[in-house]
């Protein structure tokens, strides 16, 4: 492991950190607005007499078209915010195994002199 690689591993989590931010904003906000979403499809579905309980007004709500819409968009939330902290992690822990092979170093040319 070389200093071009640990600086490659220190840009890329700068550079990355801002977009695994937005990624989980992003993601954050979808699983929020599903409990939105599931409220107004239920209500919806209660007024139009479509359902007569909250059981039958869930089971509507979790067949509509939008909701499942909504369900695909955080599963690709979701992928997309996973890849960006795996990358983070996996940047991090390349410069730990560097910290720790430059340690090893200097405790050699310690021994060594």
């Amino acid at each position: 492991m070389n200093e071009k690689d640990i600086n490659a591993a220190v840009d890329y989590i700068y550079t990355q950190g801002k977009q695994f931010a937005q990624a989980k904003a992003h993601r954050v906000y979808l699983d929020e607005y599903r409990k939105s979403l599931k409220s107004i499809l239920m209500k919806r579905a209660i007024a139009d007499g479509v359902a007569k309980s909250s059981a039958a007004a869930e089971m509507e709500t979790y067949a509509d078209e939008s909701y499942i819409q909504l369900l695909k968009g955080l599963q690709e939330a979701t992928e997309q915010e996973e890849a960006l902290r795996f990358g983070l992690v996996s940047a991090q822990a390349r410069i730990d195994v560097w910290r720790s092979l430059e340690a090893s170093n200097r405790t050699m040319d310690r021994v060594t002199m």
